[in-house]
């Protein structure tokens, strides 16, 4: 793990990273000593480590909670060289989705494929990480919606460390087998008018979660348009399950 960068400002450290091919972010309240919380979170479909949405919410999670946050780009996207076997798919896909076909079953069976190399990626991430003496061994939580859910979902399910996640805007098609295994807390955000996710398929993701405790957040509106307040709960999740 290898430092790149680093800029402080309004009590919240952020350094840049790579780890091996992989590109990242970690935020962490400026001073910061001992181990905490750790939050990673996955983008979404055409963004990267540093979009707005993910410093926002970062920033969020490090100045009112304490945590330590984490980003990295997934294949394909922000610092990362393009992948042809994925840009072609991509391509292909939106030809099929122009001459008629659904759009749904085409992102779950490229979600499926781009987990494969997502998941042991953030794996390694959070090994390198904790070992850093500002962020430490801590619980581990999860945030991730629309692709951050689609890659989200089989991390969870893979990863011990995990204690509690926010997913959503992701469906049962390429997540149900995955979701199953999930035990931890869960809440779940679906928007009620997605035009790329149905609702069915997210509500049928929702209910193949393992989990004992988990809950549907369900607004009106589509696919882009999850409100703001969404992060609120987040907020008092992650504090209760991650303390």
């Amino acid at each position: 793990m290898r430092f790149t960068a680093e800029t402080s400002s309004d009590g919240v450290t952020e350094q840049l990273f790579t780890l091996g091919e992989i590109p990242g972010v970690l935020w962490t309240p400026e001073g910061a000593a001992g181990a905490r919380p750790l939050i990673l979170i996955g983008h979404g479909g055409g963004q990267h480590k540093t979009a707005p949405g993910v410093v926002f919410r970062a920033r969020r999670f490090v100045a009112e909670c304490g945590f330590a946050v984490a980003a990295v780009d997934v294949p394909g996207h922000g610092d990362r060289p393009k992948v042809e076997q994925y840009h072609r798919i991509v391509t292909e896909n939106q030809a099929r989705v122009d001459a008629g076909a659904k759009l749904a079953p085409l992102l779950a069976a490229f979600q499926a494929l781009v987990a494969r190399q997502t998941v042991p990626e953030w794996q390694a991430v959070l090994d390198a990480v904790q070992q850093l003496e500002h962020v430490g061994a801590g619980p581990v939580g999860y945030w991730g919606v629309s692709l951050g859910c689609g890659l989200g979902v089989p991390f969870v399910a893979a990863e011990p460390r995990v204690r509690a996640a926010v997913l959503g805007l992701g469906g049962a098609l390429a997540s149900a087998e995955a979701a199953a295994r999930i035990t931890v807390p869960v809440e779940f955000l679906l928007q009620w008018d997605d035009e790329r996710v149905p609702r069915a398929q997210g509500l049928a993701l929702f209910d193949a979660f393992g989990s004992a405790e988990k809950t549907l957040h369900a607004n009106p509106g589509k696919h882009v348009e999850l409100p703001a307040f969404e992060l609120d709960s987040a907020l008092r999740f992650f504090a209760r399950h991650l303390g």
